[in-house]
């Protein structure tokens, strides 16, 4: 079975494959991926939320997001488009910022809802290409390609789905996407409520009652940790570290603290999460 893990020596890889590599476990990958569900299906973790995968659907996923699958049926398939990070960013450099939020929040979608077929296609183009190996122009038609798709998708997106939700909705809803957003890139860093509140130009007391009224439950606080947990267990399970170099890595004071706190959120030491779960060497 195809792997869909490489070490990208080129700007974009396709293929197809039963993503045995993020079965029960997390993984943070590092470049971009469109998939399209052929057969069978699964549920996907992606972040903080779970998806139910089946036959067509379709899902992008950014670059640095944390990837779980479980419950995969044995007939399950999915091919799939993979770009770097620098592609990606060239092919989403004139949308607005908003686009990355948006895709975060609905990274995926089924075309027999949405009235489009348009992934299935593109990842059939690009499978051609990426094999014409004498084509001189073959990276710039993979970038051409990628672009198309993405701003094909993005506005049927904003067209088929309901508009508070598509366009942030009210001013709360979209200084909470702009939180969520923040914290996805700088948990590892910043962990302070103060700090996100003064990087949205708001104070912490509006930021923790803008939270609470758009989740109904949570705290600036627990967002913040949730997302920190789920760094911490990926780099658990798909890195080498030792503990102490994790929690430096992750700005924690001290090793001390940083088992601490793990053991806070989720009952168990670090050491005993990495002999549970099995470490898994991402190559």
């Amino acid at each position: 079975m195809n792997t869909i893990l490489p070490d990208l020596k080129e700007s974009f890889t396709v293929g197809k494959g039963n993503l045995a590599e993020f079965a029960d476990k997390l993984v943070k990958v590092e470049f971009g991926i469109l998939l399209f569900c052929e057969r069978g299906e699964a549920t996907f973790s992606l972040e903080l939320n779970e998806y139910k995968i089946v036959h067509n659907t379709n899902i992008i996923v950014i670059p640095r997001t944390i990837i779980s699958i479980k419950d995969a049926s044995p007939d399950f398939e999915i091919r799939y488009f993979i770009f770097s990070v620098d592609m990606f960013r060239k092919a989403c450099f004139r949308l607005d910022p908003a686009f990355f939020q948006f895709v975060a929040a609905n990274p995926c979608f089924t075309p027999d809802d949405l009235g489009f077929h348009p992934l299935v296609h593109l990842i059939s183009a690009v499978e051609a290409l990426y094999h014409d190996h004498q084509n001189r122009f073959r990276e710039d038609i993979a970038f051409n390609l990628l672009q198309v798709f993405i701003w094909n998708a993005y506005d049927k997106l904003l067209r088929y789905t309901k508009t508070p939700q598509a366009e942030g909705g009210d001013r709360k809803r979209e200084i909470f996407k702009n939180f969520i957003n923040l914290v996805r890139e700088n948990c590892t860093s910043q962990r302070d409520v103060g700090w996100y509140a003064d990087m949205l130009f708001i104070s912490s007391r509006y930021l923790a009652t803008i939270v609470r009224d758009v989740t109904k439950h949570a705290t600036a606080k627990d967002i913040i940790d949730r997302f920190l947990v789920l760094e911490i267990k990926a780099t658990l399970q798909s890195t080498n570290l030792s503990i102490k170099e994790i929690a430096d890595n992750l700005n924690f004071p001290d090793q001390s603290f940083f088992g601490r706190y793990f053991k806070k959120h989720t009952g168990i030491s670090p050491k005993e999460y990495r002999q549970k779960v099995g470490f898994q060497k991402i190559v």
